[in-house]
């Protein structure tokens, strides 16, 4: 199984309350919806263990994909392409790690 984790801060200008109210409604249905992923989260960075330092990123997307082969097809679907689009409104040059556990 891979787990894709992707980093990343809003835009400058995008008002969170808009990004969360669209990543709720329509990107974690959407995509967490596919017959590849087996879950899709995401998280709002709160603050570093330990310490008065910003996190380096505001949201953190957590997806564990079953079949990447699968995963490919169908975010190459109409629906899918159009949420990534959507999704580039909001993400400033989100960072996509691609992972597999020890």
């Amino acid at each position: 199984m891979t787990t894709i984790v992707v980093l990343f801060n809003l835009q400058a200008g995008v008002d969170e309350s808009v990004y969360q109210q669209w990543a709720t409604e329509t990107d974690i249905p959407t995509a967490g919806g596919l017959a590849s992923v087996d879950s899709f989260d995401v998280l709002k960075a709160e603050g570093i263990l330990m310490s008065e330092a910003t996190p380096p990123y505001q949201y953190i997307e957590i997806l564990k994909i079953n079949d990447m082969d699968k995963f490919g097809q169908e975010v190459a679907s109409e629906t899918m392409q159009k949420v990534a689009i959507e999704f580039q409104k909001f993400a400033d040059n989100p960072t996509f790690i691609m992972t597999s556990k020890l």
